[in-house]
């Protein structure tokens, strides 16, 4: 009788998909307890991190009125968000960018997209995806909900001048967390 060799355990466990963490951000700005939570800062963003699923990483955020990311992206990771109280604004692009490798881009005319998101409504968005979302309420704070998988490797800020893009610089976790 001969005995086999154990073979390695694989994990079979997926990770989250871009539907997965959108019903993540859901279920957790529909805790109105947690929400409460947050502490608001009339000054700037306030931010909590939260534990999502299949190690994603996840955040409740605080935007007083007027505050926004200014135009970035989340390089590798795939994510979503929600707004859990008042209303954000997302301004995006319908392109996909080059990877590495670039400082400057001139966008098409036609890139350009706009969706508002009052309390309830979020979307999901895949790699590479750059945007920037802003609270533009002159006196309501929001409150948001986002998840990113895998946990954000980095995050490329630029600035944006008419149709033209530039790399700015490039945040690590360390600089964030």
């Amino acid at each position: 009788m001969s005995v086999s060799p154990a073979l390695p355990s694989v994990s079979s466990v997926a990770p989250p998909t871009q539907a997965e963490l959108l019903d993540f951000v859901r279920r957790t700005a529909a805790d109105a307890e947690l929400i409460d939570s947050l502490p608001l800062d009339p000054e700037g963003r306030t931010w909590v991190r939260l534990e999502g699923p299949g190690g994603s990483e996840a955040w409740l955020i605080g935007w007083p009125p007027g505050t926004g990311t200014g135009w970035h992206d989340h390089a590798e990771s795939v994510g979503a968000f929600i707004t859990a109280a008042g209303e954000l604004k997302e301004n995006s692009l319908a392109a996909r960018l080059p990877a590495d490798g670039w400082k400057t881009l001139e966008l098409s005319d036609d890139v350009d997209r706009e969706r508002r998101l009052p309390a309830g409504k979020g979307r999901s968005f895949g790699q590479h995806h750059v945007h920037e979302v802003l609270n533009e309420s002159t006196e309501a704070h929001a409150i948001s909900v986002h998840a990113y998988y895998p946990p954000l490797p980095q995050i490329r800020r630029y600035s944006r001048t008419a149709q033209i893009l530039r790399l700015e610089h490039v945040e690590r976790p360390e600089d964030w967390q």
